[in-house]
């Protein structure tokens, strides 16, 4: 057996899927669909049960598809070790990060790191916590930036920031004139949502958990609608179909006074809530100085709002 049959089993087993793990893997199906032959005729066992659209790992398949991914981790460590040994800053660090901080804090942190550690470029996958986590334990990223709370894994984790939430509505709005508002006063609002998958959607939804209820007439609830991103939601606050909470660093500078355009950015009143913003890898990775070196180029960046932490 070789590496790269493991690589694609284990993609198999992550996608449920023959078409989408060989797209992951960057080759064609029919090369991917041969090699996995090979392999379940080597060992003699069956690894998947194939019906239909759908792809599922048999109870031996689970067990050797574990263990091909602790080998596939191991044997990157076997380059890690090598690199660190000239210079752990050395090479890519691959870098996962939720779709909610990604966008604010992608930008000044790269030029932080082209600035400060040029020999290590950021190789980028934004995609949801779950995702990132599966991703993270088949050794496809080397760490990722998420919001706490998110499964146990065993993972190693460093406090990077809390970030504050605010109220987002239309300039004309009847609170936009206020200083703060409290999470008891956004029951009556139409309230926009991220789509399932977003954490943040989680966050937003114990702030306001009358909303998870998704009433049309409950307590003089009106429906609350979902969106794709938070820049969606923004634009939809804007054109007058309701309001929606947002973290701190997705309010544009320019507006951290409180308004932009047609948008108003009001403060919560106390207690104001916040989310923890961490950055996590694999207790088995081997380049600890590239993890400290990313982590003080989150601390290099500006954060306006937000608290670090030690």
């Amino acid at each position: 057996m070789t590496l790269t049959e493991l690589r694609y089993i284990v993609a198999v087993a992550r996608e449920r899927h023959f078409g989408r793990a060989a797209e992951a893997c960057g080759v064609s199906q029919p090369t991917l669909s041969v090699a996995i032959k090979k392999l379940e005729e080597e060992l003699d066992v069956k690894l998947f049960e194939r019906g239909g659209n759908e792809v599922s790992v048999t109870p031996l398949g689970e067990a050797i598809v574990r263990q091909a991914q602790t080998v596939i981790e191991q044997a990157s460590a076997i380059h890690d070790i090598a690199r660190s040994g000239k210079d752990p800053l050395a090479g890519p660090l691959r870098l996962g990060i939720i779709y909610t901080i990604g966008p604010y804090l992608l930008p000044e942190l790269v030029r932080r790191c082209i600035d400060m550690h040029p020999q290590m470029p950021l190789m980028l996958q934004e995609n949801f916590t779950v995702k990132l986590l599966e991703m993270l334990r088949t050794g496809e990223i080397d760490c990722a930036i998420l919001a706490e709370p998110f499964p146990d894994t065993g993972l190693a984790v460093a406090k990077l920031y809390d970030e504050p939430f605010v109220v987002a509505m239309p300039g004309t709005h009847p609170l936009a004139a206020r200083e703060s508002i409290s999470a008891e006063e956004l029951k009556r609002e139409t309230m926009l949502l991220l789509g399932n998958g977003h954490c943040f959607r989680d966050h937003v939804l114990e702030v306001c958990p009358e909303f998870a209820r998704f009433s049309a007439d409950a307590d003089g609830l009106r429906r609350s609608f979902e969106g794709s991103s938070l820049e969606t939601i923004k634009h939809m606050v804007a054109s007058g179909m309701g309001i929606t909470v947002l973290p701190q660093l997705s309010v544009p500078r320019d507006a951290q006074g409180g308004s932009a355009s047609h948008l108003r950015f009001v403060p919560f009143s106390d207690p104001v809530p916040t989310r923890r913003v961490v950055l996590v890898w694999r207790r088995s990775f081997t380049r600890y100085e590239a993890i400290a070196a990313l982590r003080n180029a989150v601390y290099a960046c500006k954060l306006e709002g937000v608290t670090r932490l030690s």
